[in-house]
């Protein structure tokens, strides 16, 4: 049986924040925005995967434990075109595309 009372004092809050409170938690909540809104621009404006350089590859395949980025410049690059075009499938598609588009000749 409920008593008397008991729902407003159930709902009454036990604190009140004073201005200055409220002051310094909407500075806190203001300054973690404006730190989260710099990154976003920043990390966003970079570009973590620049083009590689003239007869270099570097495409992005699957690999055993997910992406993979394959990097080889030179002879290398020209060994990695070789051995993809022997195969089929997806992997050996990506670097062959990629070799193409870099125009290393195998």
């Amino acid at each position: 049986m409920p008593l008397e009372g008991h729902y407003e004092r159930q709902t009454t809050p036990l604190y009140k924040l004073r201005p200055r409170e409220l002051w310094v938690a909407g500075s806190i909540v203001a300054v973690t925005l404006v730190t989260i809104i710099a990154m976003v621009v920043v990390m966003g404006a970079s570009n973590s995967n620049p083009a590689p350089a003239l007869g270099c590859i570097n495409p992005t395949v699957a690999g055993i434990v997910g992406a993979e980025t394959i990097n080889r410049c030179g002879q290398e690059a020209v060994d990695t075109c070789s051995h993809a075009a022997e195969f089929t499938g997806a992997r050996a598609e990506t670097v062959v595309a990629n070799c193409n588009k870099q125009g290393v000749k195998f």
